[in-house]
């Protein structure tokens, strides 16, 4: 099964995001703030990362780069799914190692196609 480690400080949109994922099949850790999701990510490598743009202390942005940093958790896919949908947030997402790029408000089959076209159809990575 694959797993997904989703990073956002609102706990309504982490848990749409949980249950559009679990209904897809997929094994969910959500996590409210950066420091947790490294030390999650840490603890049980997922298969992808999904992370919010825009939290309180460390940003999705620099979640995104310290994930890329780290040769433990380099190769994990990134989703970046945020409400910051210009054009020089999307590169801001690409710079710091993003693999995709999805702007709330989003449907639940394209947050599912996008997690699949990084993973692969339910095999994880």
């Amino acid at each position: 099964m694959t797993s997904v480690l989703v990073v956002d400080d609102d706990p309504t949109v982490l848990e749409i995001v949980e249950t559009v994922l679990r209904s897809g099949g997929l094994e969910v850790e959500a996590r409210r703030n950066g420091q947790d999701a490294l030390r999650a990510a840490h603890e049980h490598v997922p298969d992808i990362a999904v992370l919010d743009v825009i939290m309180p202390d460390m940003t999705g942005l620099e979640v995104c780069r310290a994930l890329r940093e780290d040769a433990v958790t380099a190769d994990i896919p990134i989703l970046m799914l945020t409400g910051r949908g210009q054009w020089l947030d999307v590169a801001s997402g690409f710079d710091a190692g993003a693999d995709d790029y999805l702007v709330k408000p989003f449907t639940a089959q394209d947050l599912l196609t996008r997690i699949e076209a990084l993973t692969g159809p339910g095999t994880g990575r």
